[in-house]
C-alpha cells in the first residue's frame, strides 16, 4: 500500500487553501486485512480516501507483518518474531514521515504495537495521532496504569466512539471523536417490510462478543418459527464451543460458515432479514452501520458504544447485555410488526449521512493540517548524514 513521495519543493494546498512547501507525509500504522476486524476495514478505507488528497502522502505500516508459514504455526515464537520485525520496520519508517497516525486497541495489543510506536515517534520529535478503537477502554485504563502515560504522550487522541471519549474524560485524557467511515457504494439497500425469519451475525467468535447469547435467543425463536435459519459468519477461538452449544440447544438450519472475504460481506446482509449482535463490550461496530446501509434491521445489546449509534425504537432495538430472552422477544416483534421494520430501517439509512466520507473528510484534514504544518524537508531522517545522532537509551521515557 505505500505511496511514493513527491519531489521536494512541490507546492500543494492544504485544506484551508494555504500553500505549503510540500505535501505532509503520514505513516498510518494499523492492522492489515490479514486480521479479522473493523480496525483493518477502517484503516483500508481511510488510506484509500486520504491518498486522494494532493497535500497528503500516506504510507501504510501493518502491525501484523507477514511471517513465513512455519513461524506462524508456533505460538509465542510468532508473536516475538512479529514484534521484533514490526519494531525494526517502524524504526526505519517513522523518521521519514511528518505525522504518525497509529490505530490502537487496548490491553496487550496496546503494549505490543502502540507503546513502541508512540515512544519512538516522540523520541524522534514526531507528531502522533493515536486513534483508539477498543470498547475495553475502561478495563484497560484501570488495570494498565502505564496506558494513561502513553496516551498523554500522543499529540492528539482520536476515537470513533463518544463512549470512548467519555471514558477518557473520566480519566483526565482529552480526546476527540471522528466517527467511522461507511462506504455506501459497497452495499445494496433493500427495503424490508414483511420479514422472513432469516437471521445472521458476523462478529468475531471471541468471548467478548458473546455469540452464545444470540444462539440461546435463536433457540427461543425456533419454538415459534421452526423454519427460522441463522448464519454465523467469521471465525475465532470460541467457534468449537459455540458449535457444541448449537448442538446442545438442538438448533436447526444453523450454519457456521467461517471467515468471509470482505468483498462478499454485502451478500450476507442481502441474504438475511434480521441482524443479531450480542457483545458484552464494544466500541463502534462497523457491522451495524453496514446493516443500516443494507436496510437490515438490527437487534443489539446495550454494550459500550452501541447505544451511541443505535437509537432504541428508532433505528434498531436494544436489549441488556446477556439477555437472550429479550433478544428473542425483539426478533419476534420484528417478524410481526412490518410497519416498524419499514420505519426504523428508513430512519437508520438516513443516519448514515454523518458517517460518509464527505462529512468526515474535513475533520481528518484539519487534524493533519494542525499537526503536520511544521514539517521539515521531505524524507528528513535523524539518522542521515549531517543530521542528529540516533537517540540513546537515555532519550527513551
Amino acid at each position: 500500500m505505500p505511496s511514493s513521495s513527491p519531489s521536494a519543493g512541490a507546492a500543494a494546498c492544504g485544506p484551508a487553501g494555504a500553500t505549503i512547501d510540500r505535501p505532509i507525509t503520514v505513516l498510518l500504522i494499523a492492522p492489515s486485512m490479514d486480521i479479522l476486524g473493523g480496525q483493518a476495514v477502517q484503516a483500508t478505507r481511510l488510506l484509500r480516501e486520504l491518498n486522494k488528497e494532493p497535500h497528503l502522502v500516506v504510507d501504510f505500516q501493518p502491525i501484523n507483518p507477514r511471517l513465513p508459514g512455519w513461524i506462524r504455526r508456533i505460538p509465542y515464537v510468532r508473536t516475538l518474531v512479529a514484534f521484533l520485525l514490526y519494531c525494526s520496520q517502524i524504526l526505519w519508517r517513522i523518521p521519514r514521515h511528518d505525522v504518525i497516525h497509529a490505530f490502537s486497541a487496548g490491553l496487550s495489543s496496546f503494549a505490543l504495537w502502540t507503546v513502541p510506536a508512540v515512544n519512538l515517534s516522540r523520541a524522534l520529535g514526531k507528531k502522533v495521532i493515536l486513534n483508539y478503537r477498543d470498547g475495553q477502554v475502561e478495563e484497560h485504563l484501570q488495570t494498565w496504569r502505564q496506558a494513561t502515560r502513553t496516551l498523554l504522550r500522543a499529540s492528539v487522541v482520536i476515537s470513533p466512539s463518544d463512549y470512548v471519549v467519555e471514558v477518557f474524560a473520566k480519566h483526565g485524557i482529552p480526546a476527540r471523536r471522528i466517527p467511522n467511515v461507511i462506504d455506501l457504494e459497497r452495499f445494496r439497500y433493500r427495503q424490508r417490510r414483511s420479514l422472513r425469519p432469516a437471521f445472521m451475525t458476523n462478529r468475531i467468535l471471541e468471548p467478548l462478543y458473546n455469540v452464545g447469547c444470540l444462539l440461546r435467543a435463536f433457540a427461543i425463536i425456533q419454538r415459534s418459527y421452526p423454519e427460522a435459519c441463522l448464519t454465523v459468519a467469521h471465525d475465532g477461538v470460541c467457534r468449537p464451543e459455540l458449535e457444541a452449544l448449537a448442538r446442545e440447544l438442538r438448533l436447526r438450519h444453523t450454519r457456521f460458515i467461517g471467515r468471509v472475504p470482505h468483498d462478499r460481506v454485502p451478500d450476507l446482509y442481502d441474504a438475511a432479514d434480521i441482524y443479531l449482535t450480542s457483545p458484552n463490550i464494544d466500541c463502534m461496530p462497523g457491522s451495524v452501520l453496514e446493516c443500516f446501509a443494507s436496510g437490515l434491521p438490527v437487534i443489539a445489546t446495550r454494550a459500550g458504544g452501541i447505544p451511541y449509534i443505535v437509537t432504541h425504537e428508532e433505528t434498531g432495538l436494544l436489549v441488556e447485555v446477556n439477555d437472550h430472552e429479550a433478544m428473542a422477544a425483539c426478533a419476534i416483534r420484528l417478524l410481526e410488526d412490518p410497519a416498524f421494520v419499514e420505519r426504523s430501517t428508513r430512519k437508520a439509512y438516513q443516519e448514515l449521512e454523518q458517517y460518509r466520507w464527505p462529512a468526515i473528510r474535513g475533520q481528518w484534514l484539519d487534524i493533519y493540517d494542525e499537526f503536520g504544518r511544521a514539517h521539515g524537508p521531505a524524507g528528513a531522517s535523524p539518522f542521515g548524514e549531517a543530521e542528529s545522532s540516533p537517540p540513546t537509551s537515555a532519550s527513551w521515557p
